[in-house]
């Protein structure tokens, strides 16, 4: 894990540098979320669309609809494949926790991607580091999370 201006950047994921989007290779499925510096700038979350089990998705689409207090926006699909599980759960318990905890139960949904070239395409966690790090300077970006 590299953090940055209080920003977590795991190094174990790929990163979608355009849409602020992690993605966690587990087998041939892929975990999705939103990375710590787009839950900061979004701000508290106050609502989520959510696409049914089952659908397909595509590589540059839109995966969800986020809104906060501040932003409504969508949260770009990393990859191409089939949505084989959501995160409502923990987001009707607490449409927050993406913004206490982006990486590990703020996920939003576990994909079935179809194409490994999509992979080559992200920036694995080392880069996305450098990357962010790079964005937290220009924008002066000082990453939060909300509190209970």
């Amino acid at each position: 894990m590299e953090t940055w201006a209080g920003c977590a950047f795991p190094t174990d994921r790929y990163y979608d540098l355009d849409a602020d989007v992690w993605v966690k290779v587990e087998g041939g499925l892929a975990r999705v979320g939103m990375t710590d510096v787009a839950q900061t700038r979004m701000g508290r979350l106050v609502q989520l669309s959510w696409k049914p089990v089952g659908r397909n998705v595509a590589r540059g689409r839109p995966l969800t609809v986020l809104e906060s207090a501040k932003w409504v926006g969508p949260l770009i699909s990393p990859l191409t494949g089939v949505i084989r599980e959501n995160n409502r759960i923990a987001f009707d318990a607490d449409v927050a926790v993406a913004n206490r905890d982006p990486y590990e139960v703020g996920w939003l949904y576990l994909i079935e991607y179809s194409n490994d070239q999509e992979l080559e395409g992200l920036a694995d966690g080392p880069k996305a580091f450098d990357h962010y790090r790079e964005v937290i300077e220009r924008e002066g970006i000082q990453c939060f999370r909300c509190a209970e």
